[in-house]
């Protein structure tokens, strides 16, 4: 349908997974006595058969993707790195490129059997160097802003995949996301996003967003309340720096100078690592007691010094690790001083009227605790030593993996000028070629010492690259951006270009996204608008979570092995036990997929389509099961549809033309019924496709509209019909676009300019919106015509008012005084109410 406005419908990236190329189910063999459609012939079949179906969306599907060319962006992409692809190859023997490559084609042709109109001259893939040139390019922009860095770290790490992951790749029992293995803990070196800067933010700018199905919610609580900020410490030995930064969370930020210690744990980085420090802390350690250390930590914000500790506690609050201590406002961080005889200096007084304010803060005192959060939390901010307000149980995004189908990070080890970037006119920094992949220790890029060893962009000397590559995540974080600009060579992206189609109008994608994707697409949309790349800090405006496509899945007994069907005897003799049948989503290694091309060439691309939409609401699952009644309802609506057009061109041909003249009282009235069933229509439909998108809704809308049409005879003579008939094809036509396409060619009456697809979107009749102040009710008893009543269109929807009404009516003083009604049935659609009563 050709619209007014901009629109950009955003999918997530498709993972390129699957194998096996398809063939289209429109390229078949046409013989001689194949049977005739109307747009090749100019011959009308009387009925919608498997046949005539099959040819109909053959003629149209190639018709229909050469004129699609609305102002709407409809965009594709692969999120083709990885680790799936990774290990698929390696079990192959295969490249990982020539692997992942071969899926993208595969799933390509399927897509476009599916008559799925996207906007393939935008088409991003992630593993070629084209984009990832450009997630270096931002990645250098982080590491230039602070932002990127890189420490040791106690990290998640799956056994099974051999990569460490983010927090949020791990589950509530500490499951790896994706391979499902028990996570370990490892002390490693690695790359990380300081997300945690732009925490408040993120959590402020939810609240100017529309409700996101539960999403907002659960991003909110992963984000935790912004009450505290971290302030940078340099660690001295002996008045000694160390070169050792250490950041310490402070939940009382204005409180900053009366901080009389810093607190580490136990299982500090600093105890078990490689830092310069580890034996002095070593030494001070006492288990089970809180342990004073010679290690004193400078606070670059106040300038003062205070004494590290070593805490006897096993945590803190949430994530943290490392605390400050201020003994004036937390009775434990008092008590702790005390306990190891520890100076500090008060810096809270309290007014007489309650009131707290600062004293001993230097130009901070006087300032009361609220002024003094804004103003100490502003200025760290400004001397870059911390001050970003975020919580304690949100940790920066860790975006190191030790695998190779990644892209690299492009960064180089100096040992006289320590990590560099790459310049930007070097990037991209490719992947190179390896012999082999196994998966297994250390990062495979280690193997390829030609690639490995190189030069210092700063000093010319020798250097090594950085051979850990990014998580998958950094370069779906910023997809949306490249598909307003696919081809540009210079940069990632033109601002005027994505402030133009910016934010996204509608992101389809799934709740499982809620604090990875959605939430590391939103920080980098953040961080690009302070860099002046775009105009506006929130990526997507309206979210639309989608259920799944669930498959049926048998389990063996004991094991949990996945069984294929066709394993399984159903007859009751079977020797097998299962554990259970379930429906899971749909997976290889779960035996429970099933081949998009079967599904088209049985049913047809219009009938698959309408069955995925009708079946249920886009945000609840569907369980895959072709006997049910919705795909049997969707191939009967087809044929319904057909039928109408079918009779009204047999009706046309005979020389019969619109008369209202010929229409008699009674079929006036069901003109009159007609033309208000096709304006609910429209309203109703255009309100699921644009607002709610519930689009089993509008299916079911636009088949009561067909019953309207069908059950209600000689109405062809009316305008009424011929209207309704237009609006419910195109309709139809962005759910079975074949179909729909084949109808309005087919009708003698819609010759309007263009194919159905380049109508404009029809509009509710003005005079239909005139609200009268009364509505005329029908009033049924048991189902049986006994009168009319007049009611305020104001209460006209309220059961309880109009059953009031009706029994106060001359109508129900005759029929329903005396009688005991059991249930008043007020219809949703059309104006009339039906008492169930006693007879």
């Amino acid at each position: 349908m050709r619209v007014s406005v901009r629109r950009l419908a955003l999918y997530p990236l498709f993972a390129a997974q699957r194998s096996g190329a398809l063939q289209s189910p429109f390229l078949h063999q046409i013989s001689p006595r194949s049977r005739t459609l109307f747009s090749e012939t100019g011959v009308w079949e009387k009925d919608y058969r498997t046949e005539t179906r099959r040819k109909v969306e053959g003629w149209w599907h190639p018709r229909i993707m050469a004129q699609w060319r609305k102002d709407v962006l409809n965009p594709m992409g692969w999120d083709a790195f990885g680790l799936p692809a990774e290990n698929a190859a390696i079990e192959r023997g295969l490249d990982p490129e020539d692997w992942t490559k071969s899926n993208i084609q595969s799933m390509r042709e399927q897509l476009d059997t599916l008559g799925l109109c996207f906007n393939w001259d935008r088409e991003v893939t992630t593993c070629l160097p084209d984009y990832y040139r450009w997630t270096q390019y931002l990645f250098i922009k982080l590491f230039e802003a602070g932002l990127a860095y890189q420490k040791e770290a106690v990290v998640n790490w799956d056994p099974v995949d051999q990569t460490v992951l983010a927090d949020e790749q791990v589950d509530e029992n500490g499951h790896s996301w994706r391979s499902g293995a028990l996570v370990e803990q490892k002390l490693l070196t690695q790359w990380f996003i300081k997300t945690t800067n732009y925490a408040k933010p993120l959590l402020d700018a939810l609240q100017d967003l529309p409700e996101w199905y539960g999403v907002k919610a659960m991003q909110a609580n992963w984000i935790g309340e912004c009450t505290g900020c971290y302030f940078d410490f340099k660690l001295k030995v002996n008045g000694k720096e160390t070169g050792e930064t250490l950041s310490a969370y402070s939940s009382s930020p204005e409180t900053v100078y009366g901080a009389a210690y810093l607190a580490i744990l136990p299982s500090h980085r600093l105890l078990h690592g490689s830092s310069s420090v580890r034996s002095a802390l070593q030494e001070a350690f006492q288990p089970g007691r809180d342990s004073l250390t010679d290690i004193t930590a400078h606070n670059l914000f106040t300038g003062r010094e205070v004494p590290l500790v070593i805490s006897h506690k096993e945590t803190f609050d949430d994530y943290l690790d490392t605390v400050v201590g201020v003994p004036d406002c937390n009775e434990e961080d008092l008590s702790v001083a005390r306990a190891l005889n520890l100076s500090w200096a008060s810096v809270l007084k309290t007014r007489e009227d309650g009131t707290q304010t600062l004293i001993n803060s230097e130009e901070f005192s006087g300032l009361t605790r609220d002024q003094a959060f804004n103003s100490i939390t502003q200025k760290a901010k400004e001397q870059k030593v911390g001050g970003y307000l975020t919580s304690s149980k949100l940790r920066d995004w860790l975006i190191s993996r030790q695998r190779y189908w990644g892209t690299p990070i492009p960064v180089v080890h100096c040992g006289s000028c320590g990590p560099v970037a790459v310049p930007e006119e070097e990037l991209p920094v490719t992947l190179p070629k390896l012999p082999s992949i196994t998966g297994k220790g250390a990062s495979p890029l280690e193997a390829a010492h030609d690639w490995v060893n190189c030069k210092c962009p700063r000093c010319k000397g020798p250097a090594r690259r950085e051979t850990d590559t990014m998580d998958t995540f950094v370069d779906s974080a910023w997809y949306y951006f490249r598909y307003t600009d696919p081809h540009n060579a210079y940069r990632p992206f033109e601002r005027h270009l994505a402030d133009h189609w910016l934010p996204v109008d509608v992101y389809i994608g799934g709740k499982e996204h809620a604090v990875m994707h959605l939430y590391y697409a939103r920080f980098l949309c953040h961080f690009c608008k302070d860099q002046g790349l775009v105009g506006h800090r929130e990526p997507f405006r309206k979210l639309l979570v989608q259920g799944l496509i669930k498959g049926q899945t048998f389990k063996l007994a004991g094991s949990g092995q996945y069984l294929k069907r066709e394993e399984i005897n159903f007859t009751g003799t079977c020797c097998v036990q299962l554990e259970g049948v379930t429906w899971e989503k749909m997976s290889k290694s779960k035996h429970n997929g099933l081949d998009p091309q079967d599904v088209v060439q049985q049913y047809g691309v219009d009938t698959v389509r309408l069955y995925i939409l009708y079946a249920a609401p886009p945000e609840q699952d569907i369980l895959w099961n072709a006997k049910t009644d919705a795909l049997a309802g969707v191939l009967r609506w087809q044929s319904r549809l057909w039928q109408l057009v079918t009779k009204l061109r047999a009706a046309r041909q005979l020389g019969d033309v619109p008369n209202p003249r010929l229409l008699k009282k009674k079929e006036l009235a069901e003109a009159k019924k007609i033309w208000e069933n096709k304006n609910y229509a429209i309203q109703e439909v255009t309100t699921h496709f644009t607002e709610d998108f519930l689009f089993n809704a509008a299916i079911s809308r636009l088949m009561g509209l067909t019953n309207t049409l069908s059950v209600i005879r000689l109405l062809q003579h009316s305008v009424e019909f011929e209207e309704a008939l237009a609006a419910l094809v195109m309709m139809t036509a962005p759910m079975a676009p074949h179909l729909a396409s084949e109808l309005w060619a087919g009708c003698p009456i819609l010759q309007h300019e263009g194919d159905v697809l380049q109508q404009s979107w029809p509009t509710v009749d003005p005079e239909y919106l005139e609200v009268p102040d009364f509505v005329e009710l029908s009033v049924l008893i048991n189902n049986k015509s006994c009168g009319m009543v007049t009611v305020p269109v104001q209460v006209s929807k309220d059961t309880s008012r109009v059953q009031q009404l009706v029994l106060e009516s001359p109508v129900g003083q005759k029929f329903l005084r005396e009688r005991s009604i059991k249930r008043a049935i007020l219809s949703p659609r059309t104006a009339l109410i039906n008492f169930l009563v006693d007879e």
